[in-house]
């Protein structure tokens, strides 16, 4: 690919295509022509209304007309299956079945026995099937949405989500359009990282309910044509999983040590760590046993908290165990994982010390000899083996590597299906830094034809709206509510528009913001680790609001959440926003249909066009479905072609600041 930029448009303030492919590998077709001013060309706004009086004769996706309508439907705490559409239908959302309506089953007539694992001797469970498993490519474009349990929906009342609420709210699911699921952690788990810290791997958490309750889930979603994926953890378990506790109780140079890494101490008396290694939460990542008799005696690996020890994977035991694991969610359904830390889990042989200059909270580089040891690989491989004895079923990796050929060895044929690559949700709202953040992307996979993938947020990163509300650079100031929203539906538009599979954190499509939490309630261990000098991120974990007019919103019959949701929070209800036909939410309908309805969205590259200073816009090289993006202060010309979506109203026929568009 070419690094080069357009320097000179045909006109300064037009967006028109370049003089030739960067990384897309392809030229454009030569018979686009430059855009020129044109006479008031009609705007279809993100509410899918004219933005004039003279555009009312504008083709225009009708799904948001239909958000209202639905509303009331799409929130219920009624535990029902819809009668949703074939597999293989996917109706236009203005077409979206009501969840809940005079057609749909109701509970009494559901049986559970029909699509629930039963028991049999042993209490062995028969096989449950992926949703499709004659689809194996299905994960190449799909949009998951990533579903963090304690917060998305309470339905036992005790103020934490749990898989009853995800239950409740899979209409809401259908209406909205995804194609899968991403559980953040549900295991067993004493919570000391909310889940991260797994003390069972093959249990459900009685936070969130029963397996019964999981395998109800698994039935139901494959029922509304909804693929279900979940976090699986294979760096470390809890220090309360029993085979620490053996470890612990075992002494140096036991079997049951060998399953961890317990070092001896440097120094006089080892009272030193074995070497200089960071927690990833912050403090040092070793902590010193009590032995049996009392005495001072080995330390532990912790790259997080010393509640999530690490596991030795040099050790055959723990794949033995990971591979139990994997076969027992995948027996039950489950259509694939999220790998956490999954450039974690080998460790270099001789532990050497690590450069302490460069090391921040939460954060690597490529030269932390704590991540992306090459041994890794092997354990990706007997993962992949697995999964692809089960049809139908994919994984995606957490993949904190920035050299992109690092990151290509994890996506090879053998190994993960997806790698999370976070450069979009890393860049700022600065036209030169998405574009070097898209074509990064691209680039990254084009070595082993692997699928690209794009987020703007999720468990761990600030929201995009409070991000985006910055001014660009200025890291420390108050966010503008109004200009982050603006700017993260805009970069909705561009996050749909590109090829791969997108991932959605749950409310994103609300256009929620961090929330400015008081220090009380605080839960991350980061804020504990870090001496109360990093917040940590609980501000992006704050409980959906669902409807009503005062906290919790509808989250739970209780008013006791595990974080509280600011008053302010009214305005962006599922309720109140599907009732608003130019809510954010009502853009990700009608974006995430137009994406799976229409055929400009085929194609593997993009083309890039020449744009006016602080713009972009690429053309899908295939459908060619043509994406602008304004992120200077000024509105611009929009290239020439039929108006598909825009997040933001025209300003006299222009694409205005901190917009996006789709044109065909």
């Amino acid at each position: 690919m070419t690094d080069e930029r357009p320097s000179d448009p045909v006109e300064p303030a037009d967006l028109v295509p370049d003089d030739g492919p960067t990384d897309a590998h392809a030229e454009p077709d030569s018979d686009v022509e430059p855009a020129e001013p044109a006479d008031e060309p009609d705007a279809v706004t993100s509410a899918g209304e004219p933005a004039d009086e003279s555009a009312g004769d504008e083709p225009v996706s009708e799904s948001a007309q239909s958000a209202a309508d639905d509303a009331d439907d799409a929130i219920t705490r009624e535990v029902v299956p819809a009668a949703g559409p074939a597999a293989d239908d996917h109706p236009a959302t203005d077409d979206v079945p009501e969840p809940i309506g005079p057609e749909t089953i109701e509970p009494e007539q559901f049986d559970r026995e029909a699509v629930s694992p039963t028991p049999i001797p042993g209490g062995a469970f028969p096989t449950v099937p992926q949703l499709d498993p004659a689809d194996d490519t299905w994960w190449r474009s799909a949009i998951f949405y990533q579903i963090y349990p304690r917060s998305f929906s309470d339905l036992d009342g005790d103020g934490v989500g749990d898989l009853a609420g995800v239950i409740d709210k899979l209409g809401y699911l259908e209406l909205l359009g995804i194609d899968a699921l991403w559980l953040s952690p549900i295991m067993r788990s004493p919570m000391a990282d909310h889940g991260y810290d797994v003390s069972d791997p093959r249990d459900i958490d009685p936070l969130f309910g029963d397996l019964e309750d999981f395998d109800d889930l698994i039935a139901e979603a494959h029922d509304r044509d909804i693929r279900v994926t979940m976090d699986l953890v294979p760096n470390h378990t809890s220090d309360q999983h029993e085979w620490f506790t053996a470890a612990l109780a075992a002494g140096p140079g036991s079997p049951e040590r060998g399953r961890y890494i317990f070092r001896d101490g440097i120094g006089e008396g080892g009272d030193e760590p074995p070497n200089n290694w960071h927690s990833v939460f912050g403090g040092p990542a070793w902590t010193r046993v009590t032995e049996s008799d009392g005495t001072p005696g080995q330390w532990y690996l912790h790259i997080f908290a010393a509640e999530q020890p690490d596991l030795n994977w040099e050790n055959p035991e723990v794949w033995d165990d990971l591979e139990t694991t994997l076969r027992f969610w995948l027996d039950r359904g489950v259509d694939g994982f999220r790998i956490d830390v999954a450039h974690g889990m080998a460790k270099p042989e001789d532990l050497p010390d690590m450069d302490l200059e460069s090391t921040r909270l939460l954060q690597n580089d490529d030269d932390d000899p704590r991540f992306n040891n090459y041994a890794v690989h092997d354990i990706h491989r007997k993962i992949r083996a697995v999964l692809d004895e089960y049809p139908g079923a994919a994984n995606v990796g957490e993949i904190w590597v920035e050299d992109n050929e690092r990151f290509a060895e994890y996506l090879r044929p053998d190994e993960l299906h997806l790698g999370f690559n976070f450069r979009l949700a890393k860049a700022a709202f600065d036209a030169d830094e998405i574009r070097d953040a898209i074509e990064n992307s691209l680039d990254a996979v084009v070595s082993v034809a692997g699928t690209p993938t794009w987020t703007l947020s999720n468990h761990d990163v600030e929201r995009e709206v409070t991000r985006y509300g910055r001014p660009v650079g200025d890291t420390d100031a108050r966010p503008d509510l109004e200009l982050g929203i603006a700017r993260a539906r805009a970069m909705a538009l561009v996050e749909l528009a590109l090829p791969g599979s997108v991932f959605i954190y749950n409310g994103a499509e609300l256009g929620l913001p961090n929330v400015d939490l008081p220090d009380e309630v605080l839960q991350d261990p980061v804020w504990e680790r870090s001496g109360h000098t990093e917040r940590g991120r609980d501000g992006c974990r704050v409980p959906l609001p669902w409807e009503g007019n005062e906290p919790p919103f509808g989250f739970s019959s209780s008013s006791q959440t595990w974080l509280p949701l600011p008053e302010s929070w009214s305005r962006f209800t599922v309720e109140t926003e599907l009732e608003d036909i130019t809510s954010t939410l009502s853009l990700y309908r009608q974006a995430i249909d137009l994406r799976s309805e229409r055929p400009e969205f085929a194609g593997t590259q993009v083309e890039w066009y020449g744009a006016p200073e602080g713009c972009l816009a690429f053309r899908r090289s295939e459908g060619r479905l043509i994406c602008a993006l304004n992120a200077s202060d000024a509105p611009v010309p929009l290239p020439h072609g039929e108006l598909l979506l825009v997040s933001a109203p025209l300003v006299d026929g222009h694409l205005a600041p901190n917009a996006a568009a789709w044109l065909v």
